[in-house]
């Protein structure tokens, strides 16, 4: 059996994936753009990969290939009715990151929050130490208690983000984007209601025809001015421009993002522009990698791969 590694150093050179081994040939490739896809796929008969496209252009002539392993929970990049279509199962790897993520969730929304940025500088500059008092709370800043926390995705990041922040006194409202949640530990309402009553909103659903753009203009003249973004589920979700413009205009407080519509950010995209780390904090689509996250991943692959062979389906996001 042979199996194809796209993205090899998605996981970090500081992991073992020597484990895959076990099943046959394995080829590694350090990483993979599009084009490269269809020619290093040809011959394989499993393909794990992260972000490279997985679909009719690129698997056409990749005859042998039955399984797709994901590393990953996300599954957009790959074309699911295709693959059905082909008798290709695609399997995902669920849960392995969900306190690395809902741990930079907070991160982020602490830190513009409290403004540290700010504090930060204004001790390594030399300003408090020029001062003739012991504190300094001149950038205001409020507790969490109290404080209106939505969430846009209440699956199992979203219900560790809610967990984490109800622990801080938050009350928490949600809105399902697919309308199919069935979570009832907290306060579910509507998309508007949702972005006029959160201080802070925190991301967290798949990117689908309905969340694409969900993010936008319109969204942002209903949110507070003092309200906070974070968004730490896929880029496209928050429209770039209109982000920007409502950063700069003041239309909301402050935004922290671990995802970009393009990754690696290029140097064109506006944001890039805001220098101020409290008004916008960017982390490098970092916020799933802990070691003990990338570690847990490739273990729940190898055991996708396990179930596979047995004849059994495991994380399988096409059954047929």
């Amino acid at each position: 059996m042979k199996l194809v590694v796209l993205e090899r150093n998605s996981v970090g050179t500081d992991i073992d994936v020597s484990c895959f081994e076990r099943f046959g040939e394995v080829v590694y490739y350090a990483n993979t753009v599009a084009e490269q896809v269809a020619n290093r796929i040809e011959d394989a008969q499993i393909i794990i990969s992260n972000k490279a496209p997985l679909n009719e252009t690129t698997l056409r002539n990749a005859s042998n290939v039955k399984l797709i392993c994901l590393l990953a929970t996300g599954y957009d990049v790959v074309d699911l009715e295709y693959c059905k279509n082909r008798n290709i199962k695609v399997a995902n790897v669920v849960d392995y990151c969900t306190f690395a993520v809902a741990q930079h969730t907070m991160l982020l929304a602490m830190m513009l929050s409290e403004k540290i940025a700010y504090y930060d500088n204004y001790v390594k500059s030399g300003a408090y130490s020029a001062q003739d008092r012991f504190s300094n709370f001149d950038n205001v800043f409020h507790d969490l208690e109290g404080k209106t926390w939505g969430i846009i995705g209440m699956g199992n990041i979203g219900r560790k983000v809610a967990s984490l922040a109800s622990a801080f006194g938050c009350k928490i409202l949600f809105y399902s984007a697919s309308g199919k949640s069935t979570c009832t530990t907290y306060t579910r309402t509507d998309l508007d209601t949702l972005l006029q009553e959160s201080d802070i909103l925190s991301l967290h659903c798949p990117l689908s025809d309905r969340t694409r753009n969900l993010i936008n203009k319109d969204a942002f003249s209903k949110m507070k001015k003092t309200a906070i973004l974070i968004n730490v589920a896929r880029g496209p979700i928050v429209n770039t421009q209109d982000l920007y413009q409502a950063l700069i205009e003041e239309q909301i407080m402050a935004a922290g993002l671990d995802v970009l519509e393009k990754e690696p950010m290029p140097v064109s995209n506006p944001l890039s522009q805001i220098k101020d780390s409290t008004k916008l904090i960017i982390t490098p689509h970092m916020s799933w990698a802990s070691v003990e996250a990338r570690t847990l991943l490739i273990a729940e692959t190898v055991k996708n791969i396990e179930a596979f062979l047995a004849g059994t389906e495991r994380n399988i996001v096409n059954p047929y």
